[in-house]
């Protein structure tokens, strides 16, 4: 990560200079008891605990005024706002909390970064109580400290860095491809972790995190980094049991809600259950990419149609997910257990592709020309246009006369074929009709 920008904030004569001062261990600011003192924005380089960042101190925040000179202080403040990445906002324990500190609180809240909320001027024990008025701004834990003195700033500055070591792990796991592990109960899921992470080519890391709400493990994968999410069992909500097992659904959903590729963990000795097609339901309500794993292929008695055979009859139960590709496993042999994270990582490079407008609107009209579109009460479904606006899960939009025309069955025809010129294997497509008669997109 860049060195970071840490920005003080806060209205006028709260002692942000005198902050700035003790955590620079110089005097650069100047320091007067006279509001508006600072104007400009002053920017030096602190160091704590061997991370460089660089502070900027900004000029006090005036709200609601008319005052040029104050329109411009605040001015440099939002842009300090919108440039930093921590904010340490400063009010005085003095003053209490006032209607400018709740406006502050509130455009700080707004602006989406991590805040550390300090009352200075808590020079004694009686002025430290006080500061707990300001909880009430809403903004998490006070920091009661005396910039005139120093005592308080080393914690400050310790939540600093903490909140540097977390912004590092949002930027690695948004760089990384996130694999969640998931099925009913008892199918192999953690099995199947500690075969993946077994091999000899992936560098494993636990990531810490006390927010995460399912093991997550990091490694690398031939150079792409992978963040694998273990899971809970999974069960039809209606048999969930209250209490712990609850909780951990709940977990297991939110994990996949976090994941860009499931891994749809099945037991291939036993049929495929109700339970496993919930889950598959789960994973489709949230629009994921999916890899469907069969485990325990080491159970199944075989012969040269055995794989086939099991993988037809996979499909015909799993049928709404017709494109999802489908990986026989040992996790205890680790058997082809190689083939389930590049398969993944195939299936997530799937879910990013873009087709080109000219080649969409080529095979629409092909399709088009192919097999005509119904009509309904006399009036036939036209196609104009198509373009693919987004990625992630993709999304075609198609330009019709009228969406309410789209039967599902057309729907399909359009999706299977784009499918077989494209793939998107493993991702689920979103079509998007765009109809004249202004009631919408279906």
């Amino acid at each position: 990560m860049a060195k970071p920008l840490v920005a003080l904030v806060g209205r006028q004569n709260v002692g942000k200079s005198a902050l700035f001062n003790r955590i620079v261990g110089r005097r650069l600011a100047i320091v007067e008891d006279l509001p508006g003192t600072t104007r400009d924005r002053l920017y030096a380089d602190a160091q704590w605990q061997g991370r460089v960042f660089a502070l900027v101190d900004t000029g006090g925040l005036v709200l609601g005024t008319d005052d040029d000179l104050l329109i411009r202080v605040r001015m440099q403040a939002q842009q300090a706002i919108a440039d930093a990445d921590v904010i340490i906002f400063v009010t005085d324990v003095l003053d209490g909390v006032t209607p400018t500190d709740a406006e502050v609180a509130d455009l700080l809240r707004r602006a989406h970064k991590p805040i550390i909320l300090v009352a200075n001027k808590a020079d004694n024990e009686q002025r430290r109580m006080a500061a707990v008025d300001f909880y009430s701004l809403g903004l998490g834990e006070v920091h009661a400290i005396s910039a005139l003195h120093g005592t308080g700033v080393a914690d400050v500055l310790d939540a600093v860095v903490v909140s540097f070591r977390q912004m590092r792990e949002k930027e690695e796991e948004a760089e990384a491809i996130k694999i969640a592990i998931a099925g009913r109960t008892n199918v192999g899921k953690s099995s199947l972790l500690n075969a993946l992470l077994r091999e000899e080519r992936a560098i494993v890391s636990p990531v810490a995190g006390t927010t995460r709400d399912a093991t997550d493990t990091s490694l690398q994968w031939y150079g792409q980094r992978l963040v694998l999410i273990d899971t809970a069992g999974i069960r039809k909500r209606g048999r969930v049991i209250p209490g712990v097992e609850k909780y951990s659904v709940l977990r297991a959903l939110k994990a996949i809600d976090r994941a860009d590729v499931v891994l749809l963990v099945i037991d291939a000795s036993e049929r495929v259950a109700a339970q496993d097609a919930h889950v598959a339901g789960y994973v489709l309500e949230a629009s994921k990419s999916v890899v469907v794993v069969m485990n325990k292929w080491d159970l199944v008695p075989k012969d040269h149609t055995t794989m086939d055979a099991h993988r037809d009859r996979v499909r015909a139960q799993l049928k709404f997910i017709p494109y999802a590709p489908v990986v026989f496993v040992s996790a205890l042999t680790r058997q082809r257990v190689d083939r389930v994270l590049e398969t993944a990582v195939r299936v997530y490079q799937q879910r990013y592709q873009r087709i080109p407008t000219g080649e969409l609107n080529e095979i629409m009209q092909e399709s088009v020309a192919r097999h005509h579109p119904p009509s309904k009460a006399g009036k036939r479904l036209s196609f104009y246009y198509a373009t693919q606006p987004t990625v992630d899960p993709p999304t075609l939009v198609f330009f019709v006369n009228d969406s309410r025309l789209v039967h599902f069955s057309y729907e399909r025809y359009l999706e299977n074929r784009i499918r077989e010129r494209w793939g998107f294997e493993g991702t689920p497509l979103r079509l998007r009709f765009q109809g004249r008669e202004k009631k919408g997109m279906k």
